[in-house]
């Protein structure tokens, strides 16, 4: 497993549907190494922290792998490292192969998988096309956000390691199809109650699908 890139950017403000709207999703490649903070890298913020930002979304993992498919989804679109507004392009780390809590070495810094990437209307404005969001997330190619356990620096390049595989075995795609589906399968059901205890999935996401399966269960008991 390697870094392919390292991707950052400031905050800009840009006009999408007549509005001007401030952003950080667009992200370029640096060249050297890159202090890696608890809440972000060298070079890089988030606009809106109500939604983005905080020690659970530190850092934005996202394969590179998924790019072939895209390219073959939007012809014609440039799609150069960091385009989905992701801080780290990877190579080896694809989701289905990552667990919420799992640990990894990267250069000298150790990070955590938290939970997947869901997109809001930034990564349009990013794409100029709204379609994008829907399509992002069906596409299961979400990424996801690591915390950062212990700060260090990072350069394109370098090996990632897994240090720590989380043993409640929830991979991130399993975390984006429960948010997804509508109907609830007796094993669905069974992962909600596994995820509501998930200790590396934010408490936010665990609140979520703790009133989904509250919901659902009085829903299919008798009255």
């Amino acid at each position: 497993m390697k870094l392919i890139s390292v991707n950052v950017g400031l905050p800009r403000e840009v006009v999408y549907k007549g509005k001007t709207v401030k952003t950080g999703i667009f992200k370029k490649p640096v060249a050297g190494r890159v202090q890696v903070h608890w809440l972000n890298l060298d070079g890089d913020r988030q606009a809106d922290l109500s939604v983005h930002g905080g020690p659970s979304k530190a850092i934005y993992v996202y394969p590179s792998e998924h790019y072939n498919y895209w390219r073959q989804e939007l012809p014609g679109v440039d799609l150069p490292w960091g385009m989905f507004g992701e801080n780290f392009t990877t190579e080896g780390l694809l989701e289905d192969r990552v667990n919420i809590g799992d640990r990894f070495r990267v250069g000298s810094a150790e990070v955590m998988v938290t939970e997947p990437r869901l997109p809001c209307y930034k990564l349009g404005v990013k794409f100029g096309r709204e379609d994008i969001i829907k399509r992002f997330l069906q596409s299961g190619r979400t990424g996801f956000y690591v915390a950062v356990l212990r700060e260090g620096e990072v350069g394109a390049g370098d090996g990632i390691e897994r240090i720590g595989r989380d043993r409640n075995n929830i991979p991130v795609p399993d975390i984006t199809r429960l948010y997804v589906n509508k109907h609830y399968s007796q094993a669905d059901l069974e992962m909600l109650s596994r995820v509501t205890a998930l200790e590396a999935l934010p408490e936010g996401w665990r609140s979520y699908f703790a009133e989904k399966l509250q919901l659902v269960t009085r829903r299919s008991t008798p009255a």
